[in-house]
């Protein structure tokens, strides 16, 4: 099977899968890092995932009650961007707009 062309005719589906994938694991490996990492640490990698997932966590901070510890919003943070690539993926399913199984012609 040549994955190809399933890239290249559903980039509308790929494209923002791949993208919420690595935000929602981004945002999980946030979680896990800030376990070991104070919040105004300098590492350059735990300053890379704020900044990447901040925007996420600033969304999520208007819907969540502000005695929620920052942990929590990064843990719904990853519960709403899971959510997310599923409403993605039904809704493509529904507008017959998502990738079939197998690709074979027939």
């Amino acid at each position: 099977m040549d994955i190809a062309p399933s890239l290249v005719t559903y980039w509308y589906f790929h494209l923002p899968n791949f993208a919420l994938a690595a935000l929602m694991y981004t945002m999980l490996g946030r979680v896990l890092l800030g376990l070991m990492v104070d919040a105004d640490s300098p590492n350059y990698i735990w300053r890379f995932f704020c900044r990447i997932t901040d925007p996420v966590v600033a969304l999520i901070a208007i819907v969540t009650p502000k005695a929620a510890p920052p942990v929590v919003l990064w843990l719904f943070g990853f519960v709403w961007l899971f959510w997310l690539r599923v409403v993605l993926h039904y809704t493509l399913l529904m507008l017959n707009l998502a990738p079939k199984l197998g690709g074979a012609a027939s």
